[in-house]
């Protein structure tokens, strides 16, 4: 075990030690509206585990479906979210026993398009396929999920009578490309237009007159002591501003030398090459490894840094390499004059931001939800009340409309896709698992939008090279984390909307965004209920980054929804106990949306060969089944997504109409 990996560990011991539950509020009886499924689905795993199909649980009318009984709304759920239980289980059981299935009943149904994966890039396909083979294409959308969106989730909570909301996953339309004319069309058909949006939603000021800014939270398990500190400027601060905020760090006065000396100096610490020699080697070294090997920095000054890079790529510093890091603009690189350019060995998100610097930027108040829900509006008219993308945002969805017969497009959740194979008449035949059943239905043709590392144990037939790309783009463990308050005076007080722990069990935490749209309003003064977004890479330092994330989704998978709770009000707790911040009586809910498999994989130059991540050879087109999700363009952002669906229905139909 790496130093790195013994502080995380004791970090994280002692964050559930050390907590004294009743003082944080573990008893109160705050909203857990998964009850039932969690303490169902922890019992089963207590005793032996649950059999395939069991996961999802008898409906409380057996006659239907769950999706179909009364009151059903999944937003509203809070406890654990994002792969809840229930939603993998049979995935992880078909992973592990291919031989699984037996006799399927066979429901009678065909269509023309079986989408495997209700996400953005399957409710695109969908979309796309609906252009290009007519208006009344007869469409099955299948999701292992409890509700539509994929990574594009939303939390809702009622605190006080208000009505908040904050995404659990996909935040924004943005990308660090300029949109497609494929994606950008099918935004502007779902009436969603962003600079305008964001000029007539957005309120930028409210924060700047109650004079909240950034700040730093330094915990005793890492840094000595808990202490927050008011960060003038944010990352990107002033000379001045850096070293006043250095000044009140709990850090010895080595280490504030060497980090004022990083983030505001200029020099060269390579003499001697040339701007692409330069490149070349930060390509092939860490950024941790540049601090501490070529800057010469104090060993101390890692823990500062080390999750610099959570937010990004899901792990730390020791595993992205210092050419990305400088090319998203990460400090202690400005003497170095090297042009902004691109090279074959940078990663997706810095290389094409710096070749073409980046698309619209805009954000619903659930996130990409919002999409997800104008693009089932679209497709399943009856399902999303409204006209507008305005009061779309807080329409409530009628999840029993989503896949009623006579529709000619379908939307089938909690049903975990198990075979996806062609059929010798050229047709396609899916078995899906739902409730306690296996249910087999037809096509013409099926478009795979799940996740890649999934692909090869629902379609067995792909070959063996296929097979080996798909498995090889490990996806990013994330945790986002939605938090409900009664109020944010403490924030008001402390004068902070956002807060970065580089040592914290969540690596940041932050305010909602202040934007009024449609009948959604958010809170203007510091006594009313407000909602608070956490970032946690569960990575496990010290590993290369595939294996990082390997390990932080073991982990993930073994965390109870109790330990994240414990953590959230402990931490924010100390981070903001000074401003009168009391995780019993300020706490109204939690949403815990955990991601095993989270962000797209990048290209790392660190992990991955030179001739790129094999895209190509995993998304590759076998008889009527084809491939499209973000995965499949090397890139976690809706646009990427969206343009993978596009290709995948082209494949299946020839040139499809945006």
């Amino acid at each position: 075990m790496t130093k790195l990996q013994q502080k995380a560990a004791v970090k994280n011991k002692g964050m559930d030690s050390d907590t004294h539950d009743h003082e944080i509020g573990m008893g109160k009886p705050i909203e857990r509206r998964d009850f039932l499924q969690g303490a169902a689905f922890s019992l089963a795993t207590a005793v032996g585990g649950l059999l395939p199909g069991q996961v999802f649980g008898a409906s409380l009318d057996a006659e239907r479906p769950a999706q179909d009984q009364p009151d059903y709304y999944p937003p509203t759920r809070t406890g654990m979210r994002g792969s809840h239980p229930g939603s993998f289980e049979n995935a992880h059981a078909v992973r592990d026993n291919p031989g699984l299935l037996t006799e399927a009943e066979d429901t009678g149904e065909h269509f023309d398009l079986i989408v495997v994966g209700g996400g953005i890039s399957g409710l695109a396909a969908a979309h796309f396929y609906r252009n290009g083979a007519g208006p009344d294409a007869k469409i099955l959308i299948l999701d292992n999920h409890d509700d539509f969106g994929g990574h594009a989730k939303r939390n809702e909570f009622h605190v006080d009578g208000k009505l908040l909301i904050m995404n659990g996953g996909t935040a924004g339309i943005s990308s660090p490309t300029p949109y497609s004319p494929v994606a950008d069309g099918l935004l502007k058909h779902l009436g969603i237009h962003p600079n305008e949006l964001a000029k007539a939603t957005y309120d930028r000021d409210l924060y700047k007159q109650f004079n909240l800014g950034s700040g730093v939270f330094f915990d005793q398990e890492t840094f000595g002591e808990d202490k927050l500190v008011l960060q003038p400027g944010g990352r990107r601060g002033s000379a001045e501003e850096t070293a006043t905020f250095l000044a009140q760090a709990p850090l010895s006065e080595a280490v504030r030398k060497d980090i004022l000396a990083i983030e505001t100096g200029a020099v060269d610490y390579m003499p001697g090459l040339t701007a692409d020699e330069k490149k070349d080697r930060l390509s092939r070294i860490s950024y941790a490894d540049y601090l501490l090997q070529v800057v010469k920095a104090n060993p101390d000054v890692l823990p500062y840094y080390l999750h610099h890079t959570d937010g990004l790529w899901g792990c730390g510093v020791d595993a992205v390499s210092a050419l990305d890091c400088w090319g998203v603009g990460f400090p202690g690189f400005e003497g170095l004059d090297l042009p902004l350019t691109a090279t074959p060995r940078m990663g997706y998100t810095p290389g094409k931001g710096i070749e073409m610097g980046g698309s619209y930027s805009y954000s619903f108040p659930d996130g990409n939800a919002t999409v997800a829900r104008l693009m089932v509006r679209d497709l399943i008219p009856d399902a999303v009340p409204g006209t507008t993308v305005e009061d779309c945002v807080a329409a409530r969805t009628d999840y029993a409309k989503l896949d009623r017969d006579g529709n000619s497009i379908r939307l089938r959740l909690s049903s975990s896709a198990a075979q996806v194979m062609n059929t010798q008449d050229g047709d396609v035949k899916v078995t899906y698992l739902r409730g306690d059943k296996a249910y087999a239905v037809t096509g013409k043709h099926s478009v795979l939008a799940c996740w890649n590392m999934m692909i090869p144990f629902i379609c067995p037939e792909l070959p063996q090279a296929q097979k080996s790309a798909l498995r090889y783009l490990v996806k990013t463990p994330l945790v986002y984390t939605s938090v409900a308050l009664t109020n944010w005076r403490a924030f008001a007080k402390l004068g902070v909307s956002r807060v970065r722990c580089p040592g914290g069990y969540h690596s940041s935490f932050s305010l909602d965004s202040v934007m009024d749209i449609g009948d959604y309003h958010s809170a203007r003064s510091p006594d009313e209920p407000i909602m608070v977004h956490m970032t946690r890479a569960p990575a496990q330092p010290g590993l290369p980054e595939r294996e990082q994330h390997i390990a932080g989704r073991t982990e993930l998978l073994a965390t109870p929804f109790s330990t994240f709770e414990r953590n959230i009000r402990n931490q924010m707790n100390r981070a903001l106990g000074s401003g009168g911040f009391d995780a019993a009586r300020d706490i109204a809910g939690i949403a815990v949306n955990r991601w095993p498999h989270g962000y797209s994989a990048e290209y790392n130059s660190l992990v991955d060969p030179d001739e790129g991540l094999p895209l190509a050879t995993a998304r590759a087109r076998r008889g009527a089944i084809a491939i499209a999700n973000a995965d499949s363009g090397g890139g976690a952002y809706t646009d990427v997504a969206i343009d993978q669906a596009h290709r995948a229905v082209t494949e299946l139909l020839g040139k499809v109409a945006v």
